[in-house]
């Protein structure tokens, strides 16, 4: 079974969205050093952390995130189901592999394998 581990809200102001979220839901704010733009959300209570981008990154609103053991099988189970692969894999240094998959009716979902 996979699990929620990380969610992205879009915004036309990124910076602002994140730190209305981070006041008004007591999650840390910081700037990825990865992705320009891209603030991360931490919850401090052991919650589920996420992220606030540009919308120009993706149109949907919010993205919800699911860790999987096997990123191609995972892949490979959406397609047969009617969803599809959305975007290139990406790799976050010391964390493990992402990739964007769509659901049959097209809402983008991303999928993360930790390192093993």
């Amino acid at each position: 079974m996979s699990k929620l581990v990380h969610f992205e809200i879009t915004g036309r102001d990124s910076a602002a969205l994140a730190s209305f979220y981070a006041r008004q839901f007591g999650y840390s704010d910081d700037p990825s050093p990865f992705v320009p733009d891209y603030h991360l959300l931490k919850a401090d209570d052991g919650g589920v952390s996420g992220a606030v981008m540009p919308r120009t990154n993706k149109d949907q609103t919010v993205i919800l995130w699911f860790e999987v053991a096997d990123l191609d099988a995972s892949l490979d189970a959406i397609v047969a189901a009617g969803g599809a692969v959305a975007g290139e894999r990406n790799e976050i240094p010391g964390e493990g592999h992402v990739q964007y998959a769509a659901d049959p009716e097209g809402n983008i979902i991303g999928l993360k394998q930790p390192l093993l």
